[in-house]
């Protein structure tokens, strides 16, 4: 068994943990980065793909921003459709110049993966993380195996950033840590198309057969979801009932066309909300899925987790040039501020455009008053795209 030692360990080498080693490299922080899996896996893994204006800024001050700017899609609005009526919210012109730019977190970590590889600190793929002890110590030690060999890494601090399943977050005592949690009573059947977008910005459609998006990849690929009943399997959805599907719950009165074309891949993610308090213990941190989940209809599940790692960067850049553990000492709070704010309005974009089980009903009634209200009103208008289009990172 191996034994080295680290000021930071950072468990996950998803965009969180990436971006996190990023900016402590950036700030003289040594820290090391074990993931689990491979390096193809990681760099395929299909996740989100709307970037706040803050999230942007954030990869391009740490040096990760060359491809962000040449080839992600900068949206100054989003489309609102009901009622077979569509509504467009101006993002800048309702948040005082923020946007959002479509760049999907394949890329991200790809071209976190490179900078780390070329000349940043250590990261380790195929090193599963086994457990974590020793955290109310000054040192606590990451076990993990790798490469058939069991390993320990010391370090000053540890940082989850290995989602809800990962062995961070058990590793917080249960008596330590709170749990917040919601299911809702459907999922997403999310597919990817070559096909070229069927507009140019974002367009979430709330009808009685149920909540559409309508996303992109690039200027030649769709990501498009349904809701569907939770337990779907995607194999029940042929490619030609996708297609209706979309065009019946997008339909609009007025110019618009569905562009189709082959389905490369479709699968099926449940909704849920969860929120973990609080965000450290002793010397373990947690930091995006580890701590917190939203539902996809938000767009915050990554733009999250990049606030975090940004708040976190900074209480220990400021740890190590002060000797002051105030910033540190507030990081839970810190996030969780922003953390609930997210929560509550990915719930109200979630409750608010899927259609109720059942019949129509009273819910249904409250969800066309909600959407007339923010096509009528510059200051609900304002609301949504500031909560969408993120708060400054601060």
């Amino acid at each position: 068994m191996g034994a080295h030692h680290t000021t930071v360990g950072i468990i996950g080498g998803g965009p969180a943990g990436l971006l996190l080693a990023r900016l402590l490299h950036r700030s003289g922080i040594d820290c090391a980065v074990l993931e689990s899996r491979d390096r193809g896996y990681v760099e395929q893994r299909q996740r989100a793909g709307i970037l706040e204006q803050g999230t942007a800024d954030v990869l391009r001050a740490c040096g990760a921003g060359e491809r962000l700017d040449r080839e992600g899609l900068v949206h100054d609005g989003i489309e609102l459709r009901y009622d077979r009526r569509a509504h467009r919210l101006d993002l800048p012109a309702l948040t005082g110049g923020r946007r959002v730019t479509v760049y999907a977190q394949t890329e991200i970590v790809k071209d976190l993966i490179a900078l780390q590889l070329d000349s940043g600190p250590p990261l380790l793929f195929g090193a599963r993380a086994l457990a974590v002890t020793g955290a109310d110590t000054a040192s606590p030690r990451i076990h993990y195996r790798h490469e058939g060999r069991e390993h320990t890494l010391s370090c000053d601090y540890v940082v989850g950033c290995d989602g809800f399943h990962g062995i961070t977050r058990s590793a917080v005592p249960e008596r330590e840590r709170r749990t917040y949690e919601r299911r809702y009573p459907y999922s997403w059947l999310g597919v990817l198309a070559d096909a070229p977008p069927s507009s140019d910005e974002l367009i979430y459609a709330h009808s009685a057969r149920g909540f559409a998006l309508f996303s992109m990849r690039s200027p030649a690929v769709s990501r498009l979801y349904l809701q569907v009943p939770n337990g779907t399997d995607p194999a029940d959805w042929p490619d030609d009932r996708i297609w209706d599907e979309l065009e019946a719950r997008g339909a609009v009165d007025g110019p618009w066309q569905l562009v189709r074309g082959p389905i490369t891949a479709k699968s099926v993610v449940p909704m849920r909300s969860s929120v973990t308090e609080p965000m450290r213990h002793g010397r373990i941190l947690l930091a995006g899925d580890a701590a917190h989940i939203v539902p996809p209809t938000g767009a915050k599940g990554l733009n999250l987790a990049v606030a975090d790692v940004t708040v976190l960067a900074r209480a220990l850049e400021h740890l190590h040039r002060t000797g002051s553990a105030e910033l540190l000492d507030a990081y839970s709070a810190t996030c969780l501020r922003r953390v609930w704010r997210a929560e509550h309005f990915s719930y109200f974009m979630t409750t608010t455009l899927h259609a109720p089980e059942g019949r129509p009903s009273f819910e249904t009634r409250l969800q066309r008053s909600q959407l007339d209200r923010i096509a009528t009103s510059r200051h609900a208008a304002a609301e949504l795209a500031e909560n969408y289009a993120g708060m400054p990172l601060r």
